[in-house]
Formats: structure tokens, sequence, C-alpha cells
């Protein structure tokens, strides 16, 4: 898997490079500002890119913005952002443009290394992975919101995991429930997204996105 990661903290993007380097990932570049950043990923086109919202030289939002900009070049270009804190007005711009491949971390939750590696994994598939906490600020917008109305307490529980990336045996395990139980309200939740079966459409991913979208 060929990664590039935009940060502009020497100790961070070292320990990042060893990190993945570790867990047989190439990282085939490394930059600290945002116009190097959207050249690498255009150049090197990666299977997913990690990438800090605030990169110089404005430390605002370069970094999304370069990662933005390269995913409007390369559509689908897995991008996982990491953040300092929830910033809702990024997280949505992030998923603005639909499709899957797309993950939003917080900083200090990366010190969960098994963690942290499987969200950069399931970003490259196509997968989301998102914070916790981001998803709890989201969700506290949009729930009173169609189509996420219609869904139950418990089934918004289930797509918020999901949302962070769980398998079906995962949410089982946090939710304290059967694995046969999740897939029915995957199911239900599926029905009330009005996602039907497609066999081009990741449903799971469509369904993330619908809750997590403006």
């Amino acid at each position: 898997m060929r990664v590039v990661i935009g940060e502009d903290l020497a100790l961070l993007r070292d320990g990042l490079i060893r990190l993945l380097t570790a867990y047989g990932m190439e990282v085939v570049a490394a930059v600290d500002n945002g116009p190097a950043l959207r050249a690498a990923l255009i150049d090197e086109h990666p299977d997913v890119a990690v990438v800090d919202v605030r990169l110089p030289p404005t430390f605002t939002d370069e970094g999304l913005r370069a990662a933005i900009e390269a995913r409007e070049r390369i559509p689908g270009l897995p991008l996982l952002i990491l953040s300092q804190h929830v910033e809702q007005l990024y997280a949505r711009e992030l998923l603005s443009g639909g499709g899957g491949g797309i993950g939003y971390l917080l900083k200090d939750r990366i010190s969960d290394v098994t963690r942290f590696v499987e969200a950069v994994r399931s970003v490259a598939g196509g997968g989301t992975a998102m914070d916790p906490e981001v998803v709890a600020q989201l969700l506290s917008r949009r729930v009173h919101n169609e189509p996420l109305g219609r869904l139950t307490q418990r089934e918004r529980e289930v797509l918020g995991l999901m949302a962070e990336g769980r398998t079906n045996a995962g949410i089982a395990s946090r939710l304290v429930v059967t694995e046969k139980a999740v897939a029915k309200h995957i199911n239900n939740i599926f029905a009330k997204l009005d996602l039907q079966p497609d066999e081009d459409d990741n449903r799971r991913v469509l369904a993330v996105l619908t809750y997590l979208d403006a």
C-alpha cells in the first residue's frame, strides 16, 4: 500500500512514517506544507493519504484544501484527515463530494496504534473511519432532519458505529447484542434511507455518507 503523508510536525511525521512502514506500507512522500502535499498527491497517486488539516504556509485549512483539490483531480482518492479539534465545517466539506475512502480522526486518538492502522487500511479500501467525537458532534446537528429522522435511537447508534468504521462484529460487541441483531438494524437503516440493493454501490458507505454529509 502506497501512502502520502502531509504533516508539518517533524516528530509526528517521522513517527507516522516509522509506524506505517512497520505495518508493511510504503510511504512514497512525506511533506510539511500545502503546496508540496498537493503536488505529491497528484504526482504519486497514492493508495491513501494521511493529511493534517492545518499546514504551512497559512496554518488554517491548507492541508485539507490541498487534499480536496487533489481529490477533484483524482476522483475517489482515499483521504484520512487528522485534526487537533472537531471542526465540523471541514468534516462536512470533506464529505460533500460523496463516495467512500474518507476518514477524519483527532490527533490525540492516534496513540491507539491498532485502531489507527485499521483506519488507514479501511479508508484505503474505500471505507470510512470517523472519530467517535466527530460522529457525535455531527449527529447532534442532524438527528431531527430527514432522512435521519426516520431512524430509531438504536439505528442511529448502529449507524454512528458504522461511521467509525466498525464491522458488524465490532458493533455487536460495543452494543452487547448479537451480530444477527446488528444485521437486522443495518437492513432497516438501508430501507429507511432508501438505499436499494445495487451491485455497483456499497450501501454501507452510502448510508454513512447520508449520515455525515450536510
